[in-house]
């Protein structure tokens, strides 16, 4: 049953980029709407539009700053919600500072729950302590969604986006196209691809692994999808990327990208784009699209890491 809310999904725009002598198409995903945006918005978008009367209280977990949290506490007080969201710990600077996704959410009811503060650990991790401790006593009106939303309902969101990059093909009278997005689990990548494929689109989703190399995102496509029939392909990067860690030329790219308007996470985005230039020096010339990956609250703590370790954004 789809619910009657006043949210709505705007059509993400497509813009034309040229970088390092690539041109390129930007799905514009980060101006979906305010309180949703990037890859969340689209995983979470089945959770905004379907009915769920029994529901009144939202379980995740992840880092304090993942952006899951904040577009987990915007749908929860979108949805009258409350917000349970567990996390391994919090860093003291968070706590005396706390802005990017972690203040946006706390600032949206969102209850971040500290494991490493809890009596009743024992050690577990933070999904054991959820599935053990939680979910073993909660009822019908809680409702747990998996990691950044790695989970099946992803799927709704993912086919909306397939919609919209098969209607912008028609209008743009291109009779294929290979889309491009850096993955965390994958589930982005794997169910927009499905999406296409199912829909008969010439469009190839590329992919790299911004989150435990190649080997884990292969592992996560597998766990979606045993048959292996809809995985898009894995484009390996000639450098490996440990996942939050600061490295100059991805600094370097995100000061490039943001000097052509549009502005990048720092987090996906700058991987994602020097791992596509890579490919793109041996590529053939049809359309490439990108998908920006919203998530720009991560830079009100990211970009100071940056600064602190290399300096101004012109010093790279």
């Amino acid at each position: 049953m789809m619910v009657d809310t006043p949210f709505m999904f705007a059509v993400s725009p497509m813009q034309s980029m040229s970088i390092n002598g690539h041109s390129l198409f930007i799905k514009r995903d980060d101006l979906l709407h305010p309180a949703f945006s990037g890859n969340k918005a689209r995983k979470f978008a089945y959770f905004v539009i379907n009915d769920f009367p029994k529901i009144k209280r939202l379980i995740g977990y992840g880092s304090p700053q993942a952006n899951s949290l904040y577009s987990m506490s915007a749908l929860a007080q979108l949805r009258g919600w409350q917000l349970d969201f567990y996390v391994d710990h919090i860093a003291q600077q968070i706590l005396d500072n706390p802005i990017g996704n972690y203040g946006a959410a706390l600032a949206n009811g969102a209850n971040v729950i500290d494991l490493s503060k809890q009596p009743d650990r024992n050690e577990r991790d933070t999904l054991t302590y959820i599935e053990q401790v939680v979910l073993a006593n909660a009822d019908d009106s809680v409702l747990f969604v998996p990691e950044g939303g790695r989970c099946h309902y992803a799927e709704v969101g993912l086919q909306q986006l397939a919609s919209e990059l098969k209607d912008w093909l028609a209008e743009q009278s291109f009779k294929q196209a290979r889309v491009f997005l850096p993955s965390g689990t994958g589930t982005t990548a794997l169910y927009l691809n499905k999406a296409l494929m199912q829909m008969g689109i010439d469009i190839e989703v590329l992919t790299c692994s911004c989150v435990g190399g190649e080997d884990y995102l292969k592992t996560q496509f597998i766990e979606l999808d045993p048959t292996m029939v809809y995985h898009p392909l894995i484009i390996t990067s000639a450098k490996k990327y440990h996942f939050g860690k600061l490295y100059p030329e991805c600094y370097q790219m995100w000061q490039q990208l943001r000097h052509t308007g549009i502005e990048f996470e720092l987090l996906y985005d700058p991987v994602g784009f020097i791992v596509l230039q890579q490919f793109l020096q041996q590529a053939d010339a049809k359309p490439t699209i990108y998908i920006h990956q919203g998530g720009l609250l991560g830079n009100q703590t990211m970009l100071p890491r940056y600064q602190r370790k290399y300096g101004g954004l012109d010093k790279v």
